[in-house]
Protein backbone atom coordinates (compact mmCIF):
# COMPACT_ATOMS: atom_id res chain seq x y z
CA UNK A 1 0.00 0.00 0.00
CA UNK A 2 1.24 3.76 -3.38
CA UNK A 3 7.09 12.90 -8.33
CA UNK A 4 4.92 14.70 -6.30
CA UNK A 5 4.26 17.00 -9.38
CA UNK A 6 1.56 15.08 -9.69
CA UNK A 7 -0.62 16.55 -7.05
CA UNK A 8 -0.74 19.62 -9.13
CA UNK A 9 -3.61 17.45 -10.73
CA UNK A 10 -4.75 15.13 -8.54
CA UNK A 11 -4.50 15.12 -4.86
CA UNK A 12 -3.48 11.60 -2.58
CA UNK A 13 -7.46 12.09 -1.27
CA UNK A 14 -8.64 12.34 -4.60
CA UNK A 15 -6.21 9.16 -5.91
CA UNK A 16 -7.62 7.33 -2.75
CA UNK A 17 -11.31 8.31 -3.44
CA UNK A 18 -11.12 6.81 -6.90
CA UNK A 19 -9.48 3.23 -5.97
CA UNK A 20 -11.63 2.81 -3.12
CA UNK A 21 -14.98 4.50 -3.19
CA UNK A 22 -17.39 2.46 -5.18
CA UNK A 23 -20.73 2.29 -3.28
CA UNK A 24 -23.38 5.78 -2.16
CA UNK A 25 -21.81 7.83 0.30
CA UNK A 26 -24.89 7.97 1.67
CA UNK A 27 -25.35 3.92 2.37
CA UNK A 28 -23.67 2.30 4.64
CA UNK A 29 -21.12 0.92 2.37
CA UNK A 30 -20.17 4.23 1.22
CA UNK A 31 -20.03 5.36 4.64
CA UNK A 32 -17.39 2.72 5.64
CA UNK A 33 -15.34 3.54 2.32
CA UNK A 34 -15.24 7.22 2.76
CA UNK A 35 -14.54 6.33 6.52
CA UNK A 36 -11.36 4.25 5.22
CA UNK A 37 -10.23 7.12 3.43
CA UNK A 38 -10.51 9.22 5.52
CA UNK A 39 -8.07 6.76 8.04
CA UNK A 40 -5.75 6.46 5.43
CA UNK A 41 -5.26 10.42 4.30
CA UNK A 42 -1.74 9.84 6.64
CA UNK A 43 0.80 7.45 7.06
CA UNK A 44 -0.19 3.61 7.04
CA UNK A 45 2.64 1.45 6.89
CA UNK A 46 5.77 2.49 8.12
CA UNK A 47 7.40 -0.30 6.91
CA UNK A 48 6.11 -2.34 3.62
CA UNK A 49 4.26 -5.86 5.21
CA UNK A 50 5.61 -8.07 2.42
CA UNK A 51 8.59 -10.22 2.46
CA UNK A 52 11.10 -9.11 -0.16
CA UNK A 53 13.08 -12.14 -0.06
CA UNK A 54 10.15 -14.45 -1.36
CA UNK A 55 9.51 -11.47 -3.87
CA UNK A 56 13.16 -11.57 -5.36
CA UNK A 57 12.73 -15.45 -5.88
CA UNK A 58 9.52 -14.62 -7.41
CA UNK A 59 11.22 -11.73 -9.74
CA UNK A 60 14.27 -13.45 -10.84
CA UNK A 61 15.79 -9.96 -11.30
CA UNK A 62 18.91 -8.90 -13.78
CA UNK A 63 21.09 -6.06 -14.05
CA UNK A 64 18.96 -4.50 -17.15
CA UNK A 65 15.60 -5.67 -15.18
CA UNK A 66 12.90 -2.21 -15.08
CA UNK A 67 10.27 -2.83 -12.37
CA UNK A 68 7.48 -0.89 -11.68
CA UNK A 69 5.90 -1.39 -7.89
CA UNK A 70 3.69 -0.21 -5.84
CA UNK A 71 5.90 1.47 -2.56
CA UNK A 72 4.09 1.22 0.04
CA UNK A 73 6.78 2.24 3.24
CA UNK A 74 9.47 1.56 0.61
CA UNK A 75 11.34 -1.36 1.73
CA UNK A 76 10.77 -3.93 -0.36
CA UNK A 77 12.35 -1.49 -3.38
CA UNK A 78 15.42 -1.24 -1.67
CA UNK A 79 15.72 -4.35 -0.62
CA UNK A 80 15.88 -5.15 -4.71
CA UNK A 81 18.65 -2.67 -5.71
CA UNK A 82 20.83 -5.68 -3.91
CA UNK A 83 20.07 -7.76 -7.34
CA UNK A 84 21.02 -4.59 -9.49
CA UNK A 85 18.01 -3.52 -11.44
CA UNK A 86 18.40 -0.98 -14.03
CA UNK A 87 15.68 0.82 -13.09
CA UNK A 88 12.91 0.58 -10.53
CA UNK A 89 9.73 3.45 -10.50
CA UNK A 90 7.83 2.89 -7.56
CA UNK A 91 4.07 4.66 -7.00
CA UNK A 92 1.67 4.97 -4.66
CA UNK A 93 -1.76 7.12 -3.50
CA UNK A 94 -0.43 7.91 -0.39
CA UNK A 95 1.57 11.26 0.35
CA UNK A 96 2.56 10.38 3.42
CA UNK A 97 4.28 6.67 1.94
CA UNK A 98 6.24 9.20 -0.70
CA UNK A 99 7.16 11.51 1.70
CA UNK A 100 9.13 8.28 3.95
CA UNK A 101 10.06 7.10 0.54
CA UNK A 102 11.73 10.32 -0.28
CA UNK A 103 13.15 10.07 3.08
CA UNK A 104 14.74 6.72 2.94
CA UNK A 105 16.09 7.81 -0.71
CA UNK A 106 17.87 10.64 0.59
CA UNK A 107 19.13 8.99 4.03
CA UNK A 108 20.88 6.31 1.84
CA UNK A 109 22.82 8.92 -0.65
CA UNK A 110 23.47 11.41 2.46
CA UNK A 111 24.42 9.73 5.35
CA UNK A 112 27.97 8.11 5.18
CA UNK A 113 27.79 5.61 7.93
CA UNK A 114 25.40 2.47 8.02
CA UNK A 115 25.17 3.08 12.12
CA UNK A 116 23.87 6.18 11.30
CA UNK A 117 21.48 5.48 9.11
CA UNK A 118 20.66 2.33 11.72
CA UNK A 119 19.66 4.61 14.39
CA UNK A 120 17.31 6.15 12.34
CA UNK A 121 15.62 3.56 10.39
CA UNK A 122 16.57 0.27 12.36
CA UNK A 123 16.19 1.54 15.83
CA UNK A 124 14.10 4.72 14.97
CA UNK A 125 13.29 5.93 18.50
CA UNK A 126 16.48 8.27 19.64
CA UNK A 127 16.72 11.81 19.41
CA UNK A 128 19.66 12.00 17.63
CA UNK A 129 17.68 11.86 14.68
CA UNK A 130 15.54 14.52 14.11
CA UNK A 131 19.42 16.05 14.09
CA UNK A 132 20.36 13.65 11.87
CA UNK A 133 17.29 14.95 9.65
CA UNK A 134 18.01 18.81 10.92
CA UNK A 135 22.21 18.42 9.65
CA UNK A 136 22.27 15.96 6.80
CA UNK A 137 19.07 15.62 5.32
CA UNK A 138 16.20 18.80 5.60
CA UNK A 139 18.30 20.70 3.11
CA UNK A 140 18.54 17.97 0.35
CA UNK A 141 14.44 17.03 0.45
CA UNK A 142 12.39 18.66 -2.32
CA UNK A 143 9.54 21.38 -0.65
CA UNK A 144 6.85 18.71 -0.17
CA UNK A 145 8.84 16.19 1.40
CA UNK A 146 10.20 18.74 3.94
CA UNK A 147 6.79 20.39 4.39
CA UNK A 148 5.38 16.54 5.07
CA UNK A 149 8.08 15.81 7.51
CA UNK A 150 8.10 19.55 9.47
CA UNK A 151 4.34 19.16 9.35
CA UNK A 152 2.23 19.27 12.42
CA UNK A 153 0.22 15.84 13.82
CA UNK A 154 -3.02 16.24 15.89
CA UNK A 155 -0.74 16.84 19.38
CA UNK A 156 1.26 19.39 17.27
CA UNK A 157 4.43 17.73 17.06
CA UNK A 158 6.43 17.91 13.62
CA UNK A 159 6.15 14.42 11.97
CA UNK A 160 9.89 13.94 12.00
CA UNK A 161 10.36 13.74 15.35
CA UNK A 162 8.67 10.76 15.48
CA UNK A 163 12.38 8.70 14.46
CA UNK A 164 12.63 10.38 18.30
CA UNK A 165 9.94 8.42 19.88
CA UNK A 166 9.61 5.05 17.69
CA UNK A 167 8.77 5.33 14.33
CA UNK A 168 7.71 2.13 13.60
CA UNK A 169 4.90 2.91 16.29
CA UNK A 170 3.00 5.35 13.79
CA UNK A 171 0.85 4.69 11.32
CA UNK A 172 -2.14 3.34 10.94
CA UNK A 173 -0.15 -0.24 11.23
CA UNK A 174 2.05 0.70 13.92
CA UNK A 175 -1.44 1.59 16.31
CA UNK A 176 -3.29 -1.28 15.11
CA UNK A 177 -0.13 -2.99 16.69
CA UNK A 178 -0.64 -1.08 19.86
CA UNK A 179 -3.74 -2.08 20.65
CA UNK A 180 -3.47 -5.20 19.71
CA UNK A 181 -0.89 -5.91 22.28
CA UNK A 182 -2.73 -3.43 24.63
CA UNK A 183 -5.84 -6.05 24.40
CA UNK A 184 -3.34 -9.29 25.30
CA UNK A 185 -2.41 -7.33 28.36
CA UNK A 186 -5.91 -6.60 29.24
CA UNK A 187 -6.33 -10.22 29.28
CA UNK A 188 -2.74 -10.66 31.49
CA UNK A 189 -0.65 -11.95 28.36
CA UNK A 190 2.40 -10.25 26.85
CA UNK A 191 3.03 -10.76 22.80
CA UNK A 192 6.67 -9.71 23.89
CA UNK A 193 7.00 -13.08 25.07
CA UNK A 194 6.99 -14.46 21.92
CA UNK A 195 10.33 -12.42 20.41
CA UNK A 196 12.11 -14.02 23.44
CA UNK A 197 11.70 -17.50 22.96
CA UNK A 198 14.69 -19.80 22.55
CA UNK A 199 13.33 -21.94 19.34
CA UNK A 200 10.42 -22.33 17.36
CA UNK A 201 8.81 -24.58 19.59
CA UNK A 202 8.41 -22.80 22.58
CA UNK A 203 7.31 -20.15 19.84
CA UNK A 204 4.27 -22.88 19.04
CA UNK A 205 3.87 -23.26 22.90
CA UNK A 206 3.65 -19.63 23.73
CA UNK A 207 1.32 -18.84 21.05
CA UNK A 208 -0.80 -21.61 21.89
CA UNK A 209 -1.26 -21.27 25.06
CA UNK A 210 -1.20 -17.66 25.96
CA UNK A 211 -2.44 -15.75 22.31
CA UNK A 212 -4.19 -18.32 20.39
CA UNK A 213 -7.53 -18.78 23.41
CA UNK A 214 -7.40 -14.82 23.33
CA UNK A 215 -9.47 -15.45 19.63
CA UNK A 216 -12.21 -17.14 21.61
CA UNK A 217 -13.14 -13.99 23.61
CA UNK A 218 -16.72 -12.50 23.07
CA UNK A 219 -15.18 -8.70 22.92
CA UNK A 220 -12.76 -10.02 20.72
CA UNK A 221 -14.70 -11.58 18.01
CA UNK A 222 -16.97 -8.38 18.30
CA UNK A 223 -14.68 -6.19 17.41
CA UNK A 224 -13.34 -8.27 14.51
CA UNK A 225 -16.53 -8.92 13.15
CA UNK A 226 -16.48 -5.19 11.82
CA UNK A 227 -15.55 -4.30 8.99
CA UNK A 228 -13.76 -1.34 10.07
CA UNK A 229 -12.02 -3.09 12.80
CA UNK A 230 -8.89 -3.82 10.17
CA UNK A 231 -8.46 -0.36 9.19
CA UNK A 232 -5.17 -0.35 10.56
CA UNK A 233 -4.48 -3.14 8.31
CA UNK A 234 -5.41 -1.35 5.36
CA UNK A 235 -7.42 -3.38 4.65
CA UNK A 236 -11.02 -1.76 3.21
CA UNK A 237 -14.14 -2.95 3.06
CA UNK A 238 -14.13 -4.79 0.29
CA UNK A 239 -10.94 -6.35 1.05
CA UNK A 240 -12.78 -7.41 4.46
CA UNK A 241 -15.04 -10.25 2.92
CA UNK A 242 -12.55 -12.13 0.74
CA UNK A 243 -10.70 -11.79 3.52
CA UNK A 244 -13.04 -13.32 6.02
CA UNK A 245 -13.52 -16.37 2.58
CA UNK A 246 -15.17 -19.35 4.36
CA UNK A 247 -14.03 -19.15 7.40
CA UNK A 248 -16.73 -17.49 8.96
CA UNK A 249 -15.45 -15.56 11.43
CA UNK A 250 -12.70 -12.37 11.20
CA UNK A 251 -10.80 -13.65 14.10
CA UNK A 252 -10.39 -17.47 13.49
CA UNK A 253 -9.00 -15.98 10.19
CA UNK A 254 -6.49 -13.36 12.13
CA UNK A 255 -5.84 -15.98 14.97
CA UNK A 256 -5.07 -18.77 11.97
CA UNK A 257 -2.55 -15.71 10.09
CA UNK A 258 -0.80 -14.74 13.44
CA UNK A 259 -0.37 -18.43 14.07
CA UNK A 260 1.67 -18.84 10.71
CA UNK A 261 3.21 -15.38 11.63
CA UNK A 262 4.72 -16.85 15.22
CA UNK A 263 5.15 -20.79 14.31
CA UNK A 264 6.49 -21.57 10.74
CA UNK A 265 9.46 -19.50 11.12
CA UNK A 266 11.66 -18.66 13.64
CA UNK A 267 11.64 -15.51 15.48
CA UNK A 268 15.19 -14.90 15.30
CA UNK A 269 15.13 -14.56 11.15
CA UNK A 270 11.80 -13.08 10.93
CA UNK A 271 11.68 -9.16 10.80
CA UNK A 272 7.67 -8.88 10.68
CA UNK A 273 7.67 -11.59 14.00
CA UNK A 274 9.29 -9.31 15.69
CA UNK A 275 7.34 -5.48 14.54
CA UNK A 276 3.93 -7.58 15.47
CA UNK A 277 5.17 -9.13 18.62
CA UNK A 278 7.97 -6.89 20.16
CA UNK A 279 6.90 -3.67 18.56
CA UNK A 280 10.29 -2.87 17.09
CA UNK A 281 14.08 -4.97 15.19
CA UNK A 282 15.94 -6.90 16.85
CA UNK A 283 18.61 -4.37 17.57
CA UNK A 284 21.23 -6.66 17.29
CA UNK A 285 21.31 -7.38 13.75
CA UNK A 286 21.39 -10.55 11.33
CA UNK A 287 17.97 -11.93 9.17
CA UNK A 288 15.92 -10.35 11.82
CA UNK A 289 16.38 -7.12 9.63
CA UNK A 290 14.70 -6.05 7.01
CA UNK A 291 17.09 -6.59 3.76
CA UNK A 292 17.71 -3.11 3.15
CA UNK A 293 18.57 -2.20 7.09
CA UNK A 294 21.61 -4.90 6.87
CA UNK A 295 25.03 -3.50 7.21
CA UNK A 296 26.46 -5.50 4.07
CA UNK A 297 24.38 -4.09 1.73
CA UNK A 298 24.52 -0.61 2.61
CA UNK A 299 27.46 -0.33 0.47
CA UNK A 300 24.98 -1.10 -2.47
CA UNK A 301 22.34 0.76 -1.95
CA UNK A 302 24.40 3.76 -1.99
CA UNK A 303 25.14 3.15 -5.35
CA UNK A 304 22.31 2.65 -6.48
CA UNK A 305 19.67 4.52 -4.99
CA UNK A 306 19.51 6.68 -7.95
CA UNK A 307 17.98 3.75 -9.69
CA UNK A 308 15.22 4.31 -7.61
CA UNK A 309 12.32 6.92 -8.26
CA UNK A 310 8.48 7.18 -6.24
CA UNK A 311 5.86 9.28 -7.94
CA UNK A 312 2.14 10.37 -6.32
CA UNK A 313 0.17 8.12 -8.71
CA UNK A 314 -1.79 5.42 -9.59
CA UNK A 315 -0.11 1.78 -11.22
CA UNK A 316 -2.51 2.16 -14.05
CA UNK A 317 -1.84 5.82 -14.56
CA UNK A 318 1.97 5.53 -14.34
CA UNK A 319 1.38 2.58 -16.88
CA UNK A 320 -0.40 4.62 -19.39
CA UNK A 321 2.51 7.09 -19.56
CA UNK A 322 5.44 4.25 -20.54
CA UNK A 323 6.10 3.34 -24.02
CA UNK A 324 5.05 -0.08 -25.09
CA UNK A 325 7.04 -3.29 -24.45
CA UNK A 326 9.48 -1.04 -21.32
CA UNK A 327 9.07 -2.96 -18.71
CA UNK A 328 10.77 -6.75 -17.19
CA UNK A 329 8.50 -6.65 -13.66
CA UNK A 330 5.26 -5.42 -11.93
CA UNK A 331 4.87 -5.61 -8.06
CA UNK A 332 1.47 -5.32 -7.36
CA UNK A 333 1.47 -6.17 -3.75
CA UNK A 334 -2.22 -7.03 -2.44
CA UNK A 335 -4.06 -3.41 -4.70
CA UNK A 336 -6.10 -5.42 -7.14
CA UNK A 337 -8.51 -6.77 -3.81
CA UNK A 338 -9.18 -3.06 -3.64
CA UNK A 339 -10.21 -2.91 -7.33
CA UNK A 340 -13.32 -3.65 -9.47
CA UNK A 341 -13.34 -5.70 -12.20
CA UNK A 342 -12.64 -2.72 -14.92
CA UNK A 343 -9.89 -1.38 -12.65
CA UNK A 344 -8.13 -4.64 -12.81
CA UNK A 345 -8.94 -4.95 -16.57
CA UNK A 346 -7.73 -1.84 -17.55
CA UNK A 347 -4.51 -2.15 -14.97
CA UNK A 348 -3.89 -5.75 -17.01
CA UNK A 349 -4.13 -4.26 -20.38
CA UNK A 350 -1.22 -1.79 -19.38
CA UNK A 351 1.13 -4.18 -17.73
CA UNK A 352 0.39 -6.12 -20.95
CA UNK A 353 1.22 -3.50 -23.48
CA UNK A 354 4.27 -2.12 -21.45
CA UNK A 355 5.54 -5.96 -21.13
CA UNK A 356 8.40 -6.85 -22.52
CA UNK A 357 9.10 -10.74 -23.44
CA UNK A 358 9.63 -12.83 -20.28
CA UNK A 359 7.68 -10.07 -17.57
CA UNK A 360 6.78 -11.12 -14.03
CA UNK A 361 4.32 -9.89 -12.31
CA UNK A 362 3.69 -10.86 -8.74
CA UNK A 363 0.57 -9.52 -5.86
CA UNK A 364 -0.69 -11.03 -2.91
CA UNK A 365 -4.09 -11.59 -2.17
CA UNK A 366 -6.40 -11.79 0.95
CA UNK A 367 -7.70 -14.92 -0.18
CA UNK A 368 -6.05 -18.14 -1.64
CA UNK A 369 -6.73 -18.10 -5.14
CA UNK A 370 -5.29 -15.55 -8.15
CA UNK A 371 -8.36 -13.02 -8.64
CA UNK A 372 -7.73 -12.50 -12.31
CA UNK A 373 -10.04 -15.31 -14.03
CA UNK A 374 -13.16 -13.29 -14.58
CA UNK A 375 -11.55 -10.21 -13.70
CA UNK A 376 -9.13 -9.90 -16.56
CA UNK A 377 -10.24 -10.52 -20.42
CA UNK A 378 -9.25 -13.46 -21.58
CA UNK A 379 -7.45 -12.35 -24.83
CA UNK A 380 -5.30 -10.73 -22.38
CA UNK A 381 -5.20 -12.95 -19.81
CA UNK A 382 -4.19 -16.49 -21.84
CA UNK A 383 -1.30 -14.31 -23.05
CA UNK A 384 0.10 -14.63 -19.84
CA UNK A 385 1.04 -17.71 -17.62
CA UNK A 386 -0.19 -18.43 -14.29
CA UNK A 387 2.75 -20.44 -11.69
CA UNK A 388 0.55 -21.88 -9.76
CA UNK A 389 2.80 -24.53 -8.15
CA UNK A 390 5.61 -22.31 -7.84
CA UNK A 391 3.06 -19.66 -6.32
CA UNK A 392 2.04 -21.96 -3.94
CA UNK A 393 5.67 -22.61 -2.94
CA UNK A 394 6.18 -19.13 -2.63
CA UNK A 395 3.80 -18.24 -0.35
CA UNK A 396 4.45 -20.81 2.49
CA UNK A 397 7.60 -18.89 2.33
CA UNK A 398 6.23 -15.66 3.35
CA UNK A 399 7.60 -14.62 6.71
CA UNK A 400 4.98 -11.76 6.50
CA UNK A 401 2.09 -14.32 6.88
CA UNK A 402 -1.02 -12.82 6.88
CA UNK A 403 -1.78 -12.97 3.09
CA UNK A 404 -3.62 -15.81 1.71
CA UNK A 405 -1.85 -16.28 -1.50
CA UNK A 406 0.72 -15.08 -3.53
CA UNK A 407 0.78 -15.05 -7.01
CA UNK A 408 3.00 -14.78 -9.95
CA UNK A 409 2.07 -14.40 -13.61
CA UNK A 410 4.52 -14.47 -16.64
CA UNK A 411 4.48 -13.57 -20.33
CA UNK A 412 3.90 -16.46 -22.66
Amino acid sequence: MAAVSATSRQTSAELLGRAVHRSDPLSVDGLLERLFTFAFRDLVYPMIWEDPIVDLAALELAEGSRVAAIASGGCNALAYLTAAPARIFCVDLNRAHVALNRLRHEAIRRISDHAVFFEMFGHAALPVNVATYERVLRDHLDAATREYWEGRDLLGRRRIERFARGFYRYGLLGRFIGAAHLAARLYGEDPARLARSVDVEEQKRLFEAKLAPLFDSRVIRWVLGHRAALYGLGIPPAQYAALVGDAGHMADVVRDRLRKLACDFDIKDNPFAWMAFARGFALAGGNALPVYLRAEHFPLLKARVERVSIELVSMTEFLSRQPAHSLDRYVLLDAQDWMDGQEVARLWTEITRTARRGARVIFRTAGQDTILPGRVPAAILDRWRYEAERSKELHCRDRSAIYGGFHLYVLR
